[in-house]
C-alpha cells in the first residue's frame, strides 16, 4: 500500500510497479497456502483416543458470528467450529469430567457471550449442564487463560487445549505463562493438500486474505514472545 500512494504521489513508475508485484505474489494461492502451512505445521490432528486424560477440555471462542434474522439475532457458525465440536467429542470419550467454554465478548459484539451459545449448543449434543463451566466475559486469549486459571484454583491445573492449528502455538505460550499445564488438541487446519494448478499463480482475493491473516497472526506471535 505504501507503495502505491508512494509511486501515485510521486510518479514513481517503478514503486507503481513493484508494488503490483508484492500484491500479485500476496494473492496467489501458491503463496498463501505456505503461509498458512507455517502457521500449522507443529501440530497434526490427533484421534481422540490417543489423547491424554486431564482435569478439563477448554474450547477458546472465535467460531460463532450473530447475524439479523426475521425474528432477531441468529448465531452462525465460522470457519472454526470444529473447536466446539471437538471440545464435545473429547469430553464424551471421557477425557475429562469438565468442559470450559469462554465468554469470548469482543467490543463490537453483539449478542450473547459466545461461551453461553456454546454451552446451549453442547447441551442439545448431550453433555450435562453440571459438567460445563464458563469463564467470565473475556476479549482475547491473555483474557481468557487468566479467567481459566481462575477457574482451576486448587486443581491439578492439567487441561486439553483445543483451539484452530494456527492459534495453538500462541495459545499454549499464553497458558503455560499462566502456570497451565496443557496438552494440545489442534483443529480446524486450513491448509490445504491439493495438487498444483495454473490457476494457484493467478491472484485470488481469497488468498490475499490469507496472506493477511498470516501477517496477523504473527504479529501476535511476536508480541506474546516479547511480553513472555
Amino acid at each position: 500500500m505504501f507503495l502505491i500512494v508512494y509511486g501515485l504521489i510521486f510518479r514513481s513508475r517503478r514503486a507503481s510497479l513493484l508494488a503490483l508485484l508484492v500484491i500479485w505474489i500476496c494473492s496467489m494461492p501458491s503463496v498463501s497456502n505456505k503461509l498458512v502451512n507455517i502457521l500449522e505445521n507443529d501440530f497434526q490432528l490427533t484421534a481422540i483416543e490417543k489423547v491424554e486424560k486431564a482435569e478439563a477440555v477448554v474450547v477458546l471462542s472465535g467460531m460463532v458470528r450473530a447475524v439479523q434474522g426475521t425474528d432477531g439475532l441468529i448465531y452462525e457458525w465460522g470457519e472454526a467450529s470444529d473447536r466446539i465440536f471437538a471440545g464435545i467429542e473429547l469430553i464424551k470419550a471421557n477425557k475429562a469430567p469438565t468442559l470450559i467454554l469462554t465468554r469470548g465478548l469482543l467490543p463490537w459484539s453483539v449478542g450473547i457471550p459466545e461461551g453461553e451459545f456454546l454451552s446451549l449448543e453442547a447441551q442439545r449434543r448431550g453433555i450435562n449442564e453440571l459438567n460445563i463451566k464458563l469463564t467470565k466475559a473475556v476479549e482475547n486469549t491473555e483474557q481468557e487463560a487468566a479467567a481459566i486459571k481462575e477457574l482451576l484454583e486448587g486443581s491439578t491445573n492439567k487441561i486439553i487445549l483445543v483451539t484452530s492449528a494456527f492459534h495453538m502455538p500462541r495459545a499454549i505460550k499464553v497458558f503455560r505463562a499462566k502456570g497451565i499445564d496443557v496438552i494440545p488438541y489442534a483443529v480446524d487446519f486450513r491448509y490445504s493438500l491439493r495438487k498444483a494448478t495454473p490457476m494457484d499463480y493467478l491472484p485470488d482475493a481469497d488468498a490475499l486474505k490469507d496472506t493477511s491473516f498470516f501477517v496477523r497472526e504473527m504479529i501476535g506471535r511476536l508480541y506474546y514472545s516479547i511480553k513472555y
